[in-house]
């Protein structure tokens, strides 16, 4: 299971929030460069970054930094956060060099654009797929007008082309109370696809949990930040 720190970034700073809502951010560090540097030092093999600003706002100053990262590791970043047209997708690809990005609210809002992504970086999208009580939420978690589950949207992903989804439980994520087990099964189960579990983990237990239930993939945040889990002993544990 690929074990994939978090690093989100608001204000050109690293930080985290709890359940998406930006009054509850806390600062951990005002140089996610070199926080990236001391992850991939750790031994993980992808990084997953969320450009905070971009998805509140859909435009961000946060992308020079995260060109910087990109520049600066050897490991491949996913992007998630303010991708709303297809020139989004190309800047982050071919001029910001992620490995892959992320596509929340342009997958949820205009398929026909996933698809063509999927078609043209095939490997390289990534659905994220926001849940708050089994609807999908957008545009930075602010908005649930798409009366779409996740199931729904993940089926559509598979149909366009996409193999890996993201599934974050909102109401789970900074909680540092546990993923929704229940919810990542069922996605993995019915879909068949990578399925990248986000919100909620905790504690080494978690990750195991995860694990047997056959996800692709856990992010781990601000349980890494507040030290409950240690980062590289979980990167040696499950990343094998």
């Amino acid at each position: 299971m690929l074990i994939l720190p978090a690093i989100d970034i608001r204000n050109g700073n690293c930080v985290r929030l709890v359940q998406g809502e930006f009054n509850s951010e806390i600062v951990y560090s005002d140089d996610p460069v070199q926080m990236a540097i001391l992850l991939e030092k750790k031994g993980a093999k992808r990084l997953h970054v969320v450009d905070l600003d971009g998805a509140a706002n859909g435009q961000s100053e946060n992308l020079p930094i995260i060109k910087d990262m990109a520049k600066e590791i050897s490991i491949p970043i996913e992007l998630g956060g303010g991708v709303r047209h297809v020139s989004d997708i190309m800047l982050r690809l071919e001029r910001i060099k992620v490995g892959y990005t992320i596509l929340g609210t342009l997958a949820a809002e205009k398929p026909e654009v996933m698809k063509w992504a999927a078609k043209d970086y095939p490997g390289k999208i990534i659905v994220g797929i926001d849940a708050r009580d089994g609807v999908v939420a957008v545009k930075g978690w602010m908005d649930e007008a798409i009366k779409l589950t996740p199931l729904e949207l993940a089926l559509e992903a598979k149909e366009a082309g996409v193999d890996t989804v993201v599934y974050t439980d909102i109401s789970k994520d900074g909680m540092l109370q546990g993923p929704n087990i229940e919810a990542t099964k069922k996605l993995i189960e019915e879909t068949g696809m990578n399925v990248i579990a986000s919100g909620g983990v905790s504690s080494m237990e978690d990750l195991k949990q995860l694990e047997d239930i056959g996800a692709y993939g856990a992010i781990v945040g601000k349980a890494m930040y507040d030290g409950l889990i240690d980062i590289e002993e979980a990167i040696k544990t499950f990343d094998k």
